[in-house]
């Protein structure tokens, strides 16, 4: 583990998760049911930040992994009466293991291309579980009645704040060794990291796989949380562009970024629905981001960073 790595962040980890960890006591239960999807697109976003942002390789089909996940737990808990303590670890092995048979030739193209081809899985994704087997599937109406692993929004606000603090943590530290830097490095110039040595394939490889295996945890854990699962809500458009934009203004290729983003973003929606209960308040809402954007490319995290550094020099 790198050096970077101190108790100070360590201790910040704690304060902060300790500190969610009070919500319970001081909100209502439908604050908390809000905080939940937040937790759920942090962990969703943190998942896209860990190939797309580190390495500059913009994936539009991070619902199909999500998805793989998802439907993967739900048919064999449903479906087959599997566990679900066994249903999850296969759910995230498939994404894995699908993801990387899809992802790995579109990984030796870049820019536009392997947006596309990103773009091209999850629409096929899309049509797939729509008409193969949807005795399994449940067609175009899903899955409903799946079983649900915790009971009342303090339970389940408690188990997906463990699941993204766990998630947080662990890809943070991994962003803070050598191989972090490497990734980080493939996003800024990727014939010089070839240039020295190092096999960027392979890293964009680790990179992908690490992020698929976030996904799939992360969609099989929501899936049974919402009890449900339909093909039009999970690879519909604003899903995607919800999860690049909570990364993208939150800050990419920071971890913390994308967890900021997720809860801006998903506070925002929550608010703006009593003014535009529609799909309108995806336009305003991206036009707030995209305004957010152009101010600070860096996103919410650099605004953050520049603030407290202005509030300790002050203090000095």
């Amino acid at each position: 583990m790198s050096t970077q790595i101190t108790w100070k962040h360590l201790a910040l980890w704690a304060l902060f998760l300790g500190g969610m960890a009070l919500l319970p006591m001081l909100v209502g239960k439908g604050t908390l049911r809000t905080i939940i999807f937040a937790n759920y697109l942090a962990i969703f976003a943190m998942s896209w930040d860990v190939l797309s942002g580190r390495t500059g390789y913009i994936s539009f089909g991070h619902p199909f992994l999500i998805g793989i996940g998802a439907y993967t737990t739900a048919i064999l808990s449903y479906r087959f009466d599997v566990p679900v303590g066994i249903s999850i670890p296969v759910a995230v092995i498939v994404t894995m293991a699908a993801g990387t048979l899809f992802f790995l030739p579109a990984l030796r193209i870049k820019g536009t291309y392997f947006a596309l081809v990103t773009l091209a899985f999850m629409e096929l994704m899309y049509q797939l579980v729509q008409v193969i087997r949807p005795d399994l599937t449940g067609g175009t109406r899903g899955i409903s009645g799946v079983q649900t692993l915790t009971r009342g929004a303090v339970n389940g606000y408690y188990l997906s704040l463990a699941l993204m603090g766990v998630i947080a943590i662990s890809l943070w530290a991994m962003m803070k060794t050598r191989l972090g830097t490497a990734l980080s490095a493939i996003g800024m110039n990727e014939e010089a990291v070839e240039g020295s040595g190092l096999n960027t394939t392979k890293l964009k490889l680790f990179a992908f796989m690490v992020g698929a295996g976030v996904a799939g945890i992360g969609g099989a854990f929501y899936v049974h949380y919402l009890g449900s699962i339909a093909p039009r809500a999970l690879f519909d458009i604003n899903f995607l562009f919800t999860i690049i934009v909570a990364a993208l203004i939150g800050g990419a290729s920071t971890i913390i970024g994308p967890m900021a983003g997720a809860f801006f973003l998903t506070f925002l929606l929550e608010y703006l629905r009593p003014f535009l209960p529609g799909a309108e308040r995806y336009f305003i809402y991206g036009s707030i981001a995209l305004i957010l954007y152009m101010y600070e490319p860096k996103g919410l995290y650099e605004i953050l960073r520049k603030a407290r550094e202005r509030l300790t020099g002050a203090n000095a």
